[in-house]
């Protein structure tokens, strides 16, 4: 048996520091190899000193799957940009949905400083940091064995990567996305522009435990119910709505645990 490790890379990212990236690879048999989920937010999905906002307890997740159904999983994070909370948000929205929404009231200065990077982003995710995991680690390669995930902006992105490369992931962890960002026209005509015969599948989360869970709720209603279920595979859909839950690292932190085991099954 190969003990569990918590593996910390730096990996160059386009105009910008290298990027923290860290690989939790849980016990496994020697010469075994495991599916993967890709995760936005890397500083918050693991319990150690690095957790400012709350964490997701991961690696408790994936132990606790291991014992009630014998799989495991690897988690790939990717810490987000240490630029705050402006510079998360443009390197996880992107641009060719269309136009982001903002305030009216928004100044200029702050305006101009919300040109999405999304792609960048993702273009990273797929061209840089998958091919060096699946050298270094024990990873099972293939669209059938490989995840998304992220919570926020990192929704957005999960939900983006996920219809933007649907030959390489086959499920997607929608958790709490900000759709709201875009008007819903952008995003009816970016899904159609992007459907195949082979979709992957989205694990679409809101809670309602806050003022802005509560608006993500609402915009995640309307592009679930006049965008995906129009035209979307249907089968391809699971929305889990939690009121209670707020926007929060601790809700996100339960759902997680449904959609590890959704995706090993």
């Amino acid at each position: 048996m190969v003990a569990e490790t918590l593996t910390v890379l730096s990996l160059p990212y386009p105009n910008r520091d290298n990027r923290t990236v860290r690989v939790y690879v849980p016990k496994h048999e020697e010469g075994e190899k495991l599916p993967v989920v890709y995760m936005t937010d890397g500083q918050n999905l693991f319990e150690d000193d690095t957790v400012k906002f709350g964490c997701w307890y991961t690696r408790e997740s994936v132990r606790e799957e291991q014992e009630n159904s014998g799989k495991g999983v690897i988690i790939v994070g990717i810490h987000n940009d240490e630029g705050g909370d402006m510079q998360r948000t443009r390197e996880l929205i992107p641009k060719s949905i269309g136009e982001p929404i903002t305030p009216p009231d928004m100044p200029e200065e702050i305006r101009k400083q919300m040109t999405p990077e999304g792609e960048i982003f993702a273009d990273f995710i797929v061209n840089t940091v998958m091919p060096t995991v699946e050298k270094q680690f024990p990873v099972k390669t293939g669209r059938e064995n490989t995840a998304f995930c992220g919570s926020s902006c990192g929704g957005m992105m999960a939900f983006f990567i996920a219809v933007n490369y649907p030959d390489v992931f086959c499920i997607s962890g929608v958790f709490s996305p900000v759709f709201f960002f875009f008007r819903q026209d952008d995003l009816k005509k970016w899904v159609q522009s992007k459907l195949q015969e082979n979709m992957p599948y989205l694990y679409i989360y809101t809670g309602g435990g806050d003022e802005l869970e509560k608006q993500i709720w609402q915009s995640v209603e309307q592009t679930y119910d006049n965008i995906l279920m129009e035209c979307y595979p249907v089968d391809k859909l699971n929305e889990i709505i939690m009121p209670e839950y707020r926007h929060h690292e601790s809700a996100w932190e339960p759902i997680f645990k449904d959609f590890l085991h959704t995706f090993l099954f």
